[in-house]
C-alpha cells in the first residue's frame, strides 16, 4: 500500500493537476500494476511448484488478501479526502436528480468501498461452491487446483474490467440502464429461490463443443493446459532434490498435433462460472456507487483472495445452509435500492406513456451506511444460524435392504 501512496503522489506531481480526468488514469494505472505485481508474486515465487495447498496457507493467504481488501479502504479515504489522482473530484454520485458529477469526500468513498467489497466478497462465497463441483467433476488433483484458479482471476480481471467500463458508462449516459440492473438482480433473486440449478459441468454447451472440435486428453500433463503426449506421464523422484518430477516422454509417442487436457476444460468451465456471477455482481455494486474507480477496486480485491477463501472453505459451504438466503436477501436489497434511485425520476415519462399525470420524483436513496449494516447483519445473521441450527442428516435409503 505504501507504493501505492508514493506512486500516487509522484503521478500527481507530474500530470496536468487541472484535468481530474487525466490523473485518474494514473489512478487506475498504479492500481493494475500493483496487483500484476501481487500476482506475478503470487505465482511466480510463493506457488511456482504444483503442491497441495493446506488449510492453514490457504487460510494465511485468505488473512493477507482479507487485510489487504480492508487495509484499501483506508487509502481510499485519504485519497478521496486531499483529492489525489483527482479522485472524488467531478465524480459521479446519485442524487435526489439521479446521477451528477460532484465533490466525494473521503468517509463517503471509503463506505461506499467497504460496502461494494463486502457484496461482492458474500456473492462470491456461491461462486466458490461451483468451483467444487468443477474440480470433483474433472477429478483434478488438489497440487493443480491453485493453477487453475490463478488464471481463472486473470480471465476475471479482464472481463470485470471491460464489463465495469461498458456498464459505467451506460450508467453515466442512460440512466434508465438502472431500472434494467435493478429488475434483473430481483429476477435472479427470484430464480435463485425458487428454481433448483444445473450444476453438471458436462452438460455445459461451451465444454460440448471444445470438445467436439479439438482433442481431448483423458489424463494430466502435469501443470500444462495444453500436451502433444499421447500417453499418460510417468514420474520418479529426483535423487539431488528429492522431489517428484516428470520422466521424458517415450520416443515416438509425442503427437504433432495439440490437445487438450482436462485441466484446460476446468479453466473453461471456471472462466464461464465467473462471467455468469460477474453478471449479478455488477449491477448489485452499482447499486452502491456509480464510481467506476471504486466500483472496479472493490470487485478487483473481492475476487483476488476467492482462491484462497475457496481451499478454506470448499469443504465447509455447503454446511452454511443459510448462505444461500442470506444472498438471496442481499441480491434482492440491491434490487430494490436501485429501483428506488433509477425509477422515480421516470414516474413522468411513464405517467405520459400510460396515459396518467405524474409529477417528477426524485430520486429515493438509501444511505451507504444503512446498505453496509444490512449487508453485515445478513451475512453474520447467516453464518451464526448455520452453525445454531444445522442441517439434519438425511435418512439413509435402505430399500434395498428390505426383501421383495
Amino acid at each position: 500500500m505504501t507504493e501505492f501512496f508514493m506512486l500516487a503522489q509522484a503521478a500527481a506531481d507530474v500530470a496536468p493537476a487541472t484535468d481530474p480526468a487525466s490523473l485518474r488514469v494514473w489512478a487506475y494505472v498504479i492500481f493494475i500494476g500493483i496487483v500484476l505485481a501481487f500476482l506475478a508474486l503470487d505465482l511466480g515465487v510463493f506457488h511456482r511448484d504444483a503442491h497441495e495447498v493446506t488449510i492453514k496457507e490457504a487460510t494465511i493467504w485468505s488473512i493477507i488478501w482479507l487485510s489487504c481488501g480492508v487495509a484499501f479502504s483506508g487509502l481510499v479515504y485519504f485519497a478521496y479526502n486531499a483529492h489525489w489522482l483527482g479522485l472524488g473530484v467531478d465524480t459521479p454520485m446519485y442524487t435526489d436528480k439521479g446521477i451528477e458529477p460532484g465533490l466525494v469526500d473521503g468517509a463517503t468513498a471509503a463506505k461506499q468501498y467497504l460496502t461494494g467489497y463486502i457484496v461482492e466478497k458474500s456473492l462470491a462465497m456461491d461462486n466458490i461452491f461451483v468451483i467444487a463441483i468443477i474440480f470433483t467433476y474433472f477429478a483434478i488433483p488438489n497440487k493443480y487446483q491453485h493453477r487453475v484458479l490463478f488464471w481463472g482471476i486473470i480471465g476475471a480481471l479482464l472481463m470485470r474490467g471491460g464489463m465495469i467500463a461498458v456498464a459505467g458508462a451506460l450508467v453515466a449516459n442512460y440512466m434508465w440502464v438502472l431500472i434494467i440492473f435493478g429488475l434483473f438482480l430481483l429476477v435472479t433473486a427470484a430464480k435463485m429461490a425458487l428454481v433448483e440449478g444445473d450444476n453438471d459441468p458436462g452438460k455445459n454447451p461451451v465444454v460440448k463443443i471444445v470438445r467436439k472440435f479439438f482433442p481431448v486428453t483423458t489424463f494430466f500433463d502435469g501443470q500444462r493446459f495444453i500436451t502433444k503426449r499421447t500417453l499418460a506421464p510417468t514420474y520418479s523422484i529426483d535423487p539431488k532434490t528429492g522431489k517428484e518430477v516428470q520422466d521424458p516422454p517415450p520416443p515416438g509417442t509425442l503427437s504433432l498435433k495439440w490437445a487438450i487436457t482436462p485441466l484446460f476444460l476446468a479453466l473453461i468451465m471456471v472462466e464461464i462460472t465467473d462471467l455468469v456471477f460477474a453478471v449479478d455482481s455488477i449491477p448489485a455494486i452499482f447499486a452502491i456507487t456509480p464510481d467506476p474507480f471504486i466500483v472496479f477496486t472493490s470487485n478487483i480485491f473481492a475476487i483476488l483472495g476467492l482462491r484462497s477463501l475457496y481451499f478454506c472453505l470448499a469443504a465447509l459451504i455447503a454446511k452454511f445452509r443459510f448462505l444461500k438466503p442470506a444472498l438471496i436477501l442481499i441480491l434482492a436489497f440491491v434490487g430494490v435500492k436501485l429501483l428506488l434511485l433509477s425509477v422515480p425520476p421516470y414516474l413522468d415519462v411513464l405517467g405520459g406513456w400510460i396515459g396518467q399525470t405524474w409529477e417528477a420524483k426524485k430520486s429515493i436513496k438509501i444511505d451507504t451506511t444503512w446498505s453496509l449494516g444490512t449487508v453485515l447483519v445478513t451475512l453474520t445473521l447467516a453464518v451464526v444460524m448455520s452453525i445454531l441450527i444445522p442441517a439434519k442428516a438425511k435418512p439413509q435409503d435402505d430399500t434395498a435392504k428390505k426383501p421383495a
